[in-house]
């Protein structure tokens, strides 16, 4: 977890020990500040904030324990581990207290021991300083959430701009990869949702969701959908680790949310995960029509999978489908919204046809717009959302 590059401080005001530390250390890949007593240790932390300071306990003007003090001061949370020949168990117990990460006793016969203590140390600060990250990002929703459900009882106008700001940036762009969207509701607020945002450094996931039903009640339940997501994401990070993440446990976690809310409401959803390093697409549907169209190759044609509806059985499971990318592609999802704008007497007949019109708008979001007339549309019985993803598309 930390950083191979991480910045070390080593105060001790013997230079035998002060040097054989930070050679060690360096040959170890970090890269080592030195200072000879407590003092010069102080100026040196503030000029450079260093990621972790290795100390002496005893040295003069200030001593170790003097020196985590001021430390925690700067409300600082850079660790401090003390190394120390005093062996003094009052001192050990005090340093502890004060905050110190470690506390190891000299002479070190192994300074792999040394090693592992800096390393245990980096992984605990980082794993706090991203926890710490995710909390801020799960309250910053909650208050979101708080927010919203006020807006939107007082003012129509204030919760469609609640609801737009919570929508992901379009276009965006990320690694080759090109997301774009657009909603269009029928009334002033609407049903229909999308989201994309970064998993890990390897993985970024998307979805679309259509909630039955219009209007206000209709769109906080896309406010929670967003805060769900938003605190999954942190849960799975907290422990320090994050799981697979699978669209389908996460469209399983939505449904028992959207059950225990009660709010009579349920949502048909689309989700996915893309793994750049395996480039594979992994997605899961939950009871959504019509199915995502993947274009490729000049041809369109609906990706497999069917499921449940999020949000009305208990007993509701989700499958994940896994699809190897191809080099140059876009996949679209639409809501249900976009078949009133088909020609056509059945379901059947509308669902055939979609594909060709994404072929014929080669993939791209400024293309489906014209061949649906999107600019033109008037008011509409039903939402429209539509989400673009591609890579290497002219």
């Amino acid at each position: 977890m930390h950083s191979p590059s991480a910045t070390l401080l080593i105060i001790d005001d013997d230079e035998v020990v002060r040097a054989s530390l930070a050679a060690y250390l360096e040959d170890s890949g970090f890269h080592v500040l030195q200072a000879s007593n407590g003092l010069q240790g102080l100026q040196v932390f503030e000029r450079e904030h260093p990621d972790l300071v290795v100390c002496d306990l005893r040295m003069p003007q200030v001593d170790g324990l003097e020196l985590i003090r001021r430390i925690g001061e700067m409300e600082s949370e850079t660790p401090v581990i003390v190394v120390s020949g005093a062996g003094v168990m009052s001192d050990a117990v005090e340093a502890l207290r004060l905050g110190a990460a470690d506390y190891l006793i000299k002479p070190l016969e192994d300074l792999v021991v040394l090693e592992h203590s800096v390393r245990r140390a980096l992984d605990r600060s980082n794993l706090r300083t991203e926890n710490r990250r995710y909390r801020e990002k799960l309250e910053t929703a909650n208050r979101e959430l708080q927010a919203s459900l006020h807006l939107l009882q007082e003012d129509q106008n204030a919760g469609r701009q609640v609801q737009m700001n919570m929508l992901p940036v379009t276009p965006w762009k990320v690694d080759g990869l090109k997301f774009a969207h657009q909603i269009i509701p029928s009334l002033y607020l609407s049903g229909d949702f999308v989201d994309y945002f970064r998993v890990d450094e390897r993985r970024v996931a998307f979805y679309l969701a259509d909630v039955s039903g219009h209007g206000a009640s209709s769109a906080f339940v896309t406010v929670l959908l967003k805060f769900m997501t938003t605190r999954l994401l942190y849960e799975s990070r907290r422990n320090g680790t994050l799981p697979e993440f699978k669209p389908s446990e996460v469209l399983g976690h939505i449904n028992r949310g959207l059950i225990n809310c009660k709010l009579g409401k349920h949502v048909t959803m689309l989700g996915g995960v893309i793994d750049e390093s395996a480039n594979t697409l992994t997605y899961s549907i939950g009871g959504h029509l019509p199915l995502p169209i993947l274009f490729a190759e000049g041809e369109a044609r609906y990706l497999e999978g069917r499921g449940l509806p999020v949000g009305l059985f208990n007993e509701a499971s989700y499958d994940d489908h896994v699809l190897d990318m191809p080099t140059a592609f876009s996949l679209t999802l639409l809501s249900d919204g976009i078949l009133d704008l088909l020609p056509g007497d059945t379901l059947k007949e509308k669902e055939a046809l979609l594909p060709k019109l994404v072929s014929s708008a080669e993939g791209s979001l400024d293309g489906l717009r014209q061949v649906f007339g999107l600019a033109k549309l008037g008011e509409m019985p039903d939402d429209i959302a539509l989400l673009v993803l591609s890579r290497n598309l002219a």
